[in-house]
């Protein structure tokens, strides 16, 4: 179950449909390429992830979604431009039998976008008990006997920890008041963990980073993670600062810059939602390197992020 049906869900949800059809290789998935060392390196045991761990095979996955937009899965992995038509026509049977259900939108924390395709309700509890029952609904409909929900949605306006969000009791009332400290993506993660589904956020937000979250988890048993997919300027600073670390090779200053276009770039633009990633971004180094520990050589970095927005041309 994915919130947002934009480049990232569209080219994933394309790639597994193309790999199950033998269309595609899946390049950079640990759980259908990668192996596990068993015993000793002389052994040569090394069978793959998905031999070794019981995960649900590809062709048993089915898929839903919210979005903003009433295009199917098809016609917004076209829009988004990022997989060649060739490709996309092979798996657009598929791709376009996955219409978007309505999706919890607010405006105030994604201020470059805006849809049709959007929920109504008394109060962001009301929200919470239509996303709640789509879940039912598609659990029901598919046959899917667990269930996962992967944020795939906007980086939302930059949202700090308050009151509302320190308890599971505090987090009920503030949704009932329609409190502006609970963004859509915690309406989605409070339903999710409500009905017992775990709960990955792709995207930098606030989210399940409370402990209202937490508590929610621990009750019903339905794991959090994430925080951003990672994939892009920060997965180059995770490869290049450990090794840097690792010899001991000190830094004066580190300048990030992504070129983004679809709807990641362009809600990145407004500075709320720069904020939220920004902070992300910032963090991984200071994790890595550890400049308290070392001051000689990285206690005066000079931290620069940038994002641009560039139109995709396809």
């Amino acid at each position: 179950m994915i919130p947002g049906m934009g480049a990232v869900a569209t080219t994933f949800v394309a790639g597994v449909e193309a790999v199950r059809k033998g269309f595609a290789t899946p390049i950079g998935s640990l759980t259908q390429m990668g192996t596990v060392r068993l015993g000793r390196r002389t052994e040569s045991r090394a069978p793959k992830v998905n031999e070794f761990v019981p995960l649900a095979g590809l062709n048993d996955l089915v898929f839903t979604g919210w979005d903003i937009f009433e295009d199917d899965m098809y016609a917004a992995a076209s829009n988004a431009g990022v997989l060649e038509r060739a490709l996309l026509d092979q798996v657009k049977p598929f791709l376009s039998s996955i219409q978007p259900r309505k999706a919890v939108f607010d405006h105030n924390y994604v201020k470059r976008l805006d849809g049709p395709n959007v929920k109504k309700g008394k109060n962001k509890m009301d929200l919470v008990e239509q996303v709640r029952q789509d879940i039912r609904d598609f659990k029901k409909s598919s046959g899917a006997s667990r269930l996962v929900m992967i944020w795939c949605g906007s980086t939302e306006t930059f949202i700090e920890q308050g009151p509302a969000h320190q308890s599971v009791k505090a987090f009920e009332k503030a949704l009932t008041q329609n409190d502006e400290s609970i963004a859509p993506s915690m309406i989605y993660a409070y339903a999710s963990l409500s009905e017992g589904v775990p709960f990955g956020n792709g995207a930098p937000n606030l989210t399940v980073d409370v402990p209202a979250m937490h508590e929610l988890s621990r009750r019903n048993e339905a794991p959090i993670c994430g925080k951003d997919f990672k994939t892009g300027q920060t997965l180059i600073k995770t490869i290049l600062a450990p090794g840097f670390k690792a010899r001991l090779l000190g830094l004066s200053g580190w300048y990030s810059t992504n070129i983004l276009g679809n709807r990641d770039g362009e809600v990145l633009d407004d500075p709320g939602s720069f904020k939220t990633k920004e902070e992300s971004k910032l963090g991984v180094l200071e994790h890595i390197l550890q400049p308290r520990l070392y001051p000689e050589l990285y206690g005066n970095i000079f931290h620069k992020v940038r994002i641009n927005y560039y139109p995709p041309r396809g």
